[in-house]
């Protein structure tokens, strides 16, 4: 019940390339469960916006009255990978020790906020449901951590995908739940659900 909304949240996404994306944004007004309404968009050209700087932008909704305002921060990714089984950044032993010192007793009160890094290893996903009509789907299997999403590539015609990626996050609040959600690609329609596990991280 307000035209003046205000969030103030923060999410972070990562870019482990030199791609040229935009920042697709939607409001929406919800009545209740089962109806929604869009209330407009705007784009944000992230790689226009100078590094290493809080940018704080009134953007306009398209075609719809009202504006956002957000502040948006482009800098490199520190702690956040993505990449294969036999390059797994924690696996090489001193790097291991490294990190072990870092996060020892005497250390702990170094950097209050760099709490660690959790590591997770996504192999393989075994007789998912069937999305399509030919008895198949097109797998691909997302991990959100806090305000952190990573995801791995999508296999296609195939209910027994094998990924074999390795994600590492930092971790930011040690009472986080990893939340691992497998979809279905569906082309421009979202995609469809296939499943879901959340792993407490005190339970680690």
């Amino acid at each position: 019940k307000s035209a003046n909304p205000q969030w103030r949240e923060q999410f972070d996404f990562h870019y482990f390339s030199d791609r040229k994306d935009m920042l697709d944004i939607e409001v929406w007004r919800k009545d209740n469960k089962k109806h929604e309404e869009l209330l407009g968009r705007c784009q944000v050209d992230i790689s226009a916006l100078p590094m290493k700087q809080t940018n704080c932008l009134k953007l306009p909704l398209e075609k719809h009255p009202g504006s956002l305002l957000m502040l948006i921060a482009v800098a490199p990714c520190t702690g956040v990978s993505i990449s294969d089984l036999c390059v797994c950044p924690l696996g090489d032993p001193s790097e291991r020790q490294q990190i072990s010192q870092r996060y020892c007793l005497k250390n702990s009160f170094w950097d209050i906020k760099d709490i660690g890094f959790l590591q997770v290893k996504v192999l393989k996903a075994v007789d998912l449901l069937a999305a399509d009509f030919a008895g198949k789907s097109d797998p691909f299997c997302v991990l959100e951590l806090g305000n952190d999403m990573l995801q791995t590539h999508t296999i296609y015609k195939n209910l027994n995908p094998e990924w074999n990626k390795v994600f590492t996050f930092p971790i930011k609040d040690i009472h986080d739940v990893l939340e691992v959600t497998v979809f279905d690609e569906d082309g421009d329609k979202p995609p469809d659900f296939l499943g879901k596990v959340a792993i407490p991280l005190l339970s680690v």
